[in-house]
């Protein structure tokens, strides 16, 4: 199995690390293989709520859903990776092989748009780790989640770089003939053999651009996200990417620059060592060059664009090109008006 990471970077809560040594284990290649090739291991998740709100100016939403934590995609940038410290677990091939799974994503989803203080607004499908990422494919977490969007009337937005959101069509019609539906595919590049090695298990980007076209032909308000860029490696592809997702019928566009923070640091920097050796120091220096000499900023304002004139290069290539395609504008917006509370099963009565 191909993974983003090869390594286990310490949970930085944990006071005790381990260093593998392998002096005497060379010659066991069988072995070693098993270290960076792990079977994926599915963990119930006992949550007690699935909505989740932020604050932050930066984030273009306030409430997201994940139904799952972990993400079997393995894109080796991925800024959710350090939500694996706080399992016990690691950013590293831990974040790819060990997925917790909220199997009560649709009765949690279900109860917080009962609460009658809920004041319809819409909620973005994978604020954090990919909800069509290959786990959902048996789980159908996502998919029951959507039918009780769809039930209640609730306005959605949804983010991956999985075709696989295509199965749930209908159910996406469906939102969208009362305005409660946005899709936003990630393309980060048009090479499929930097796509392979970039984000292993994500559907190839001809894919991605057959999503947006069949979602547009199905009249549902679909985007592209260009997320993350990453200077040195796929910058120059912002025409081409913004390009081919308007002749597929896109109808906006974003982008987010490459974010480093806390372990996906390590993570990325032995990913773009082992895989693009060549262009490791170039990529890794402008990085830099965005960030200020580090590897990230969490400034508000400035983590999701950068700093500095690389930073600013590639703002003006992205606005410049998104308007020459049309893609410099919002979709069409969502319709709060149709929101119906849904009545619980349970007898038991509310507080809130």
């Amino acid at each position: 199995m191909r993974h983003g990471s090869n390594i286990d970077p310490p949970n930085r809560f944990e006071t005790i690390h381990r260093e593998p040594n392998f002096e005497y284990l060379e010659w066991d290649q069988e072995h070693l293989r098993t270290l960076t090739n792990r079977k994926i291991e599915y963990i119930a998740d006992s949550s007690k709520s699935i909505v989740s709100e932020n604050n932050s100016r930066d984030v273009p939403f306030r409430y997201s859903v994940n139904p799952y934590r972990g993400c079997v995609h393995s894109c080796s940038y991925c800024y959710a990776r350090p939500g694996h410290d706080y399992l016990g677990f690691n950013a590293g091939l831990d974040f790819e092989t060990k997925i917790v799974v909220k199997h009560d994503a649709s009765k949690l989803f279900r109860e917080f748009l009962s609460k009658r203080g809920w004041k319809p607004e819409p909620i973005t499908f994978s604020g954090v780790t990919d909800c069509y990422q290959p786990a959902e494919r048996k789980f159908r977490l996502t998919q029951q989640c959507l039918e009780v969007a769809l039930e209640c009337r609730q306005p959605i937005s949804i983010i991956t770089k999985n075709a696989l959101v295509l199965r749930d069509l209908d159910l996406l019609k469906g939102l969208a003939a009362d305005n409660l539906v946005h899709v936003y595919l990630s393309i980060t590049t048009l090479d499929p053999a930097l796509a392979r090695d970039m984000e292993p298990r994500t559907s190839i980007p001809t894919a991605r651009l057959k999503a947006i076209q069949q979602l547009s032909d199905e009249r549902i308000p679909v985007g592209v996200m260009v997320a993350p860029v990453i200077p040195g490696l796929n910058d120059s592809e912002i025409p081409a990417i913004l390009n081919a997702a308007k002749d597929a019928g896109a109808g906006a566009a974003g982008y987010i620059l490459l974010r480093l923070p806390l372990t996906v640091q390590p993570v990325f920097e032995e990913w773009i060592r082992r895989t693009r050796p060549d262009r490791a120091e170039a990529v890794l220096g402008r990085v830099k060059d965005t960030r200020g000499g580090k590897y990230n900023d969490s400034r508000w304002r400035q983590r999701m664009v950068g700093t500095g004139v690389i930073a600013d290069q590639i703002s003006v290539l992205f606005k410049t090109f998104q308007k020459k395609y049309g893609l410099d504008r919002q979709l069409v917006p969502y319709n709060c008006d149709e929101f119906e509370r849904p009545v619980l099963d349970s007898n038991q009565l509310r507080l809130f």
